[in-house]
């Protein structure tokens, strides 16, 4: 089964807002650009703040089915989002990676 970001509630952790309802995130209440999938990462992220989620339960979560071996769309989508992020949000980091095992989302800001 695969994530349906129209069910995720409106995030405000800071200066961050996602909102899945609108398809949008945004940073002091301007869009950040994020593309849909990459939206969908980080609000699946961000609806779980400091709780590692493993990077095959990301997978599985957004594309709806099991990873193969060596798959990395996870990684590259999450080095986009931490990329755009990081400009609005003055170099904050604000997903952390668990070598071997996934992402966590931390933000205080």
């Amino acid at each position: 089964m695969s994530y349906d970001i129209g069910t995720t509630p409106r995030i405000r952790i800071g200066r961050l807002e996602v909102r899945p309802d609108e398809i949008t995130a945004l940073v002091d209440g301007r869009p950040i650009g994020l593309t849909h999938r990459e939206l969908e990462v980080l609000a699946l992220l961000a609806s779980r703040p400091d709780r590692i989620m493993p990077r095959d339960a990301i997978y599985e979560s957004i594309w709806g089915k099991t990873a193969h071996n060596g798959e990395r769309s996870v990684d590259v989508y999450v080095s986009r989002i931490r990329n755009k992020l990081s400009k609005e949000l003055s170099g904050a980091e604000t997903i952390h990676t668990h070598p071997g095992i996934g992402y966590r989302f931390c933000y205080e800001g």
